[in-house]
């Protein structure tokens, strides 16, 4: 079943309507709403996705850019006491300040949404932070509609060739989950690509990184070309053969590329390399040429 389709998609916002029941219901059920929830929804849009989430939690708070869908969104939810509407870009919003005069939408538990794939880099840092910076208020849950190739590499493993340095960052950061695939005909206008469901929980992954900004950089310089082997990617800031020693040391084979090693080996790594890695800025140096 599709939803009626009342307001075009702007092409400037990346709007693309999700219309199928199924999809909606896959993600309102990855969310796992109870009652006490406050949810954040970025980017609400026509609201088909607010709909649902409303009668299953105590508050939810939508953040959307687009003025004209925001005073359809007010129109359509403006007399819903559990509902709250924010004009702005969620990248700039301060939320905490925004919300002062609104505790019952203070601080949301969850997160429920189908993103623009342009920004989806810079919402997760917003939703995750990074290595070197993590957000240390984190959410309970966060499910994301988004683009099939970057759920893709979120939630790669090992050895694939989905893995990638963004699978290290999100995946120190939160356990990721993947919850289903949404056909492109699943939206109105249809974006080119594919697009899935995902669930982070965020949590700090166990060891830590003991200098997570050194990680961090590391972990750049190790993807920066996937076809070499580590030991040349990193052998500006260490030795190979002195690389090719740490990686036997943690049973790693010494001819390893950056997408063999699991995010725990890439942090057990960087502990390791920490002592003999030149300084921090030599990393950040060597890290900035490769952007």
């Amino acid at each position: 079943m599709m939803t009626e389709i009342t307001i075009q998609p702007r092409k400037r916002f990346a709007q693309h309507w999700l219309l199928s029941e199924k999809a909606l219901k896959k993600i309102v059920q990855a969310a796992e709403l109870s009652q006490s929830d406050r949810i954040l929804e970025i980017g609400p849009g026509k609201g088909a996705l607010t709909d649902r989430l409303l009668p299953l939690a105590a508050a939810v708070l939508g953040v959307e850019i687009d003025r004209d869908l925001c005073q359809k969104l007010v129109k359509k939810f403006g007399r819903v006491e559990n509902f709250l509407l924010l004009q702005g870009d969620i990248l700039s919003l301060d939320l905490e300040t925004s919300l002062a005069q609104f505790p019952a939408f203070q601080n949301p538990n969850k997160v429920v949404a189908n993103i623009p794939y342009n920004i989806t880099g810079p919402i997760l840092e917003r939703l995750l932070g990074t290595i070197s910076q993590p957000l240390t208020d984190t959410y309970d849950s966060i499910v994301l509609l988004l683009q099939k190739e970057v759920a893709d590499r979120i939630c790669a493993r090992q050895n694939s060739k989905a893995f990638s340095s963004l699978s290290v960052k999100i995946q120190y950061l939160a356990k990721c989950e993947f919850i289903c695939d949404v056909p492109a005909k699943a939206f109105y206008p249809p974006p080119k690509v594919d697009s899935a469901v995902i669930r982070l929980r965020p949590q700090l992954i166990e060891p830590r990184a003991n200098n997570p900004k050194q990680m961090e950089m590391l972990v750049k310089l190790g993807f920066a070309s996937k076809r070499k082997m580590l030991r040349n990617n990193l052998k500006a800031v260490v030795e190979r053969d002195r690389l090719s020693e740490l990686l036997e040391k943690l049973r790693v084979n010494p001819q390893s590329r950056a997408e063999d090693l699991s995010v725990q080996e890439w942090v057990a790594l960087a502990n390791s390399l920490e002592q003999f890695l030149y300084s921090g800025n030599k990393v950040q140096e060597k890290a900035t040429e490769v952007d």
